[in-house]
């Protein structure tokens, strides 16, 4: 363990304690609390690191193991939307078309309709509505050719959204796309009807081509057990159709899971029709994916929110899509579409270097930290928090941060906490918890914060004690 380090190396040119009238803090005051609570959670020392520097003077003020590249969760989002915000700017918008490659006369377009996605990653099913409603009023009443997805834009590998954690359809498993529409997710709510003899099951939205087949069984007695069980399966190889089995008693309240199915365009083009339908609009053509041709005629020009709306909305809830659209981003807007995770890992790379922020061979991988790949120090994330903290974007990026008891991902954790004290981003995987923002004290004065810990202990818990505690001993003796 090290207390009153030496600043890092990014502190040289911040102001020091004395110029900025700041109080020395306390760098005598024990640690013993913080150790042991790592020994109650049977950790290793070898398998924590943290650091605790003053954001002002960069002064490390304790540390321990900063340098051990780590698995860090979510933590990592804190570089991809900061290097996003600082390269693209708050208010950076993305653009989803619809494009005709035939005329419109008295209301009917005769040729096809191209839906052609610029990588929106919060297309939500309520944008989606008013999207189409826009597209209404056009004066567009009828579409004789085809309806035609076209998301090029992102050119990614093909990726199996199993290959995590063997879980496909949890929504945190959704793989970007440029046409990615609700982040792929259908609500489905499963209730018994008594009277009916039967259990029901309502899909929201509810695409036109996607195939529920409900064989889940109405019993009687008491909601447990075997009365208490419904799986759930993507039963075709295009994930058009799913399986929903098992029983449920009479007796069990309304159900409801959160499942990603189909592909991203089929998603896209079986969402759109319905709504279009409701809007007064005609189609009875096919649906299918292509690049819109050249000549192509504009019809609609959607934006999606600004970069800082969803910057917050990245962090706030941890949305992994979301962050990993960002690094695609980045990657396009730098060296030209389509946009690649390579050219999105070169953009932060640069974008680091530029900044005098050398990422120390960090591994960013997808950008999320959804990732078995990714590493990163402490010390390294401490270097990012304090350059965010003092950067042009600073209130954007720091609005984006969890904080404790309040909102997004802390919301019910560290209550006991002073109001907006503590803002930080929190990460969790399997073997891996981190959390890494900000503190400020009673005083008025904050410093950074990054503790990872990565140590099959994890998942029984032993790791957020540790970060408590750390949080605790800022609160108390700084």
């Amino acid at each position: 363990m090290i207390l009153a380090a030496a600043p890092l190396t990014a502190a040289a040119s911040l102001p020091h304690a004395a110029e900025t009238g700041a109080a020395e803090p306390q760098t005598s005051a024990p640690m013993g609390e913080v150790e042991r609570t790592i020994a109650a959670g049977h950790l290793p020392a070898k398998s924590v690191s943290y650091v605790i520097a003053d954001v002002d003077t960069g002064r490390v003020i304790a540390s321990e193991n900063a340098d051990a590249p780590r698995s860090p969760g979510s933590t990592l989002k804190v570089v991809t939307t900061l290097a996003s915000l600082d390269t693209l700017g708050p208010a950076f918008t993305w653009t989803t078309r619809a494009l005709a490659d035939g005329p419109v006369v008295n209301g009917v377009l005769r040729g096809n309709l191209y839906l052609e996605g610029g990588g929106d990653p919060y297309m939500t099913i309520e944008r989606w509505w008013y999207f189409v409603q826009e597209l209404r009023a056009t004066g567009l009443q009828t579409i004789s050719g085809d309806i035609v997805v076209d998301d090029h834009g992102f050119a990614l590998p093909d990726e199996n959204p199993a290959a995590f954690d063997g879980h496909p359809n949890r929504p945190y498993n959704v793989i970007p796309d440029a046409m990615l529409v609700n982040f792929q997710t259908i609500d489905f709510r499963i209730a018994p009807d008594a009277r009916a003899h039967k259990v029901n099951v309502v899909a929201n939205p509810a695409p036109l081509n996607l195939r529920v087949d409900n064989r889940i069984r109405l019993v009687g007695g008491r909601c447990r057990g075997r009365g208490n069980r419904v799986d759930f399966q993507v039963s075709s190889p295009r994930r058009d159709r799913v399986l929903l089995t098992g029983a449920l008693s009479k007796t069990c309240p309304p159900l409801e899971i959160a499942r990603a199915v189909m592909r991203a365009p089929a998603f896209a083009a079986g969402t759109f029709v319905p709504i279009w339908r409701e809007a007064g609009g005609g189609f009875e053509g096919r649906l299918r994916e292509a690049a819109a041709p050249a000549g192509a005629r504009e019809l609609l020009s959607y934006d999606s929110l600004t970069l800082g709306e969803i910057v917050r909305l990245t962090n706030k809830y941890s949305n992994n899509v979301m962050a990993r659209d960002l690094l695609l981003t980045m990657g396009e807007r730098r060296y030209g579409a389509p946009a690649t995770v390579d050219k999105g890992i070169a953009a932060v790379e640069e974008w680091s270097r530029a900044r005098g922020l050398d990422l120390h061979g960090a591994q960013v991988d997808n950008g999320a930290g959804l990732s078995r790949i990714a590493r990163i120090s402490a010390a390294t994330l401490v270097e990012v928090l304090k350059y965010a903290y003092h950067s042009r974007y600073a209130p954007e990026f720091l609005a984006s941060l969890p904080i404790a008891g309040v909102d997004g991902t802390l919301r019910t954790s560290m209550r006991d906490t002073p109001p907006g004290a503590v803002r930080l981003k929190t990460g969790h995987i399997d073997d891996a918890s981190a959390v890494a923002g900000y503190v400020t004290t009673a005083r008025g004065h904050t410093y950074v914060l990054v503790s990872l810990v990565n140590d099959p202990r994890v998942g029984a818990g032993a790791a957020e004690p540790v970060h408590a505690a750390l949080v605790d001993w800022i609160l108390r003796y700084l």
